[in-house]
C-alpha cells in the first residue's frame, strides 16, 4: 500500500509489531504444549486439570492486563508502554526457562495473562493512531491482520526449529524472548521519525 510506504513512522511501527507479534502469537499457541511437556505433573489428571486452570487464569487476568495497559498508555504514551510490555515479556521468557513445578507454571500463566491482554489491545489501538485519515480503514486493518498471520507462521516455525535443533522447548522460549527484545528496540525508533 502506497500510504504505508509513504509513512516512515507507520512502517517502523509495523516492523516492530511484526517482530514482537511473532513471539506473542507463538506463546499463545505453544503455552499449553509447553506446560504438558516441560512441567513435572504428578499424574495425567493433574496435568489436564492444571492446563485447564492455566488457560482460564490467562483469560481472566488478561482483562486486568488490558485495563492496566490502557492506564499506563494514558500516563506514558502508547509506544513507551509497548516497550515496557515487551521488556516484561522478555522477563517472563527468562522465568519460563526455569519453570518446573505446577505452581511455577501457574505464576507464569498469570503474568502471561497480564501482558497478553495488554499488548494485543494496545498494539491495535497504536496502529489505528498511525494510519492516515481515510474512509478505507478496512484495507489498513486487513494489512495489519495479514502481518499478524504471517508472524504466526514464521514464529511457530522458528520456535519448532529451535526446539528440535536444541532438543529442548526451554531454549526455544529464550529465542522468543529475543524477539521481544528486538521488538522493544525497534519500538524505540518509532517516535524518532520526523514525518514531512
Amino acid at each position: 500500500m502506497a500510504s504505508i510506504r509513504s509513512s516512515q513512522k507507520l512502517k517502523r511501527y509495523l516492523g516492530a509489531f511484526f517482530v514482537y507479534s511473532m513471539a506473542v502469537q507463538t506463546v499463545m499457541l505453544i503455552a499449553t504444549y509447553f506446560g504438558e511437556e516441560e512441567i513435572q505433573w504428578h499424574s495425567g489428571s493433574e496435568r489436564t486439570t492444571g492446563l485447564i486452570i492455566s488457560i482460564l487464569l490467562i483469560q481472566l487476568v488478561a482483562i486486568l492486563g488490558a485495563t492496566l495497559t490502557a492506564r499506563a498508555s494514558e500516563a506514558f504514551g502508547n509506544i513507551r508502554t509497548l516497550i515496557a510490555v515487551n521488556i516484561l515479556w522478555v522477563i517472563i521468557c527468562i522465568y519460563a526457562y526455569f519453570v518446573i513445578t505446577p505452581l511455577d507454571f501457574y505464576i507464569a500463566a498469570g503474568f502471561v495473562g497480564v501482558v497478553m491482554g495488554g499488548i494485543q489491545a494496545l498494539s491495535r489501538s497504536t496502529y489505528s493512531k498511525f494510519i492516515p485519515e481515510t474512509i478505507d480503514t478496512a484495507s489498513f486493518f486487513s494489512f495489519y491482520d495479514v502481518a499478524e498471520k504471517i508472524g504466526i507462521v514464521i514464529g511457530t516455525f522458528l520456535y519448532g526449529f529451535a526446539a528440535q535443533y536444541s532438543g529442548s522447548m526451554r531454549y526455544a522460549i529464550i529465542l522468543l524472548g529475543l524477539f521481544f527484545l528486538v521488538g522493544a528496540y525497534l519500538l524505540t525508533r518509532v517516535n524518532k521519525v520526523r514525518e514531512l
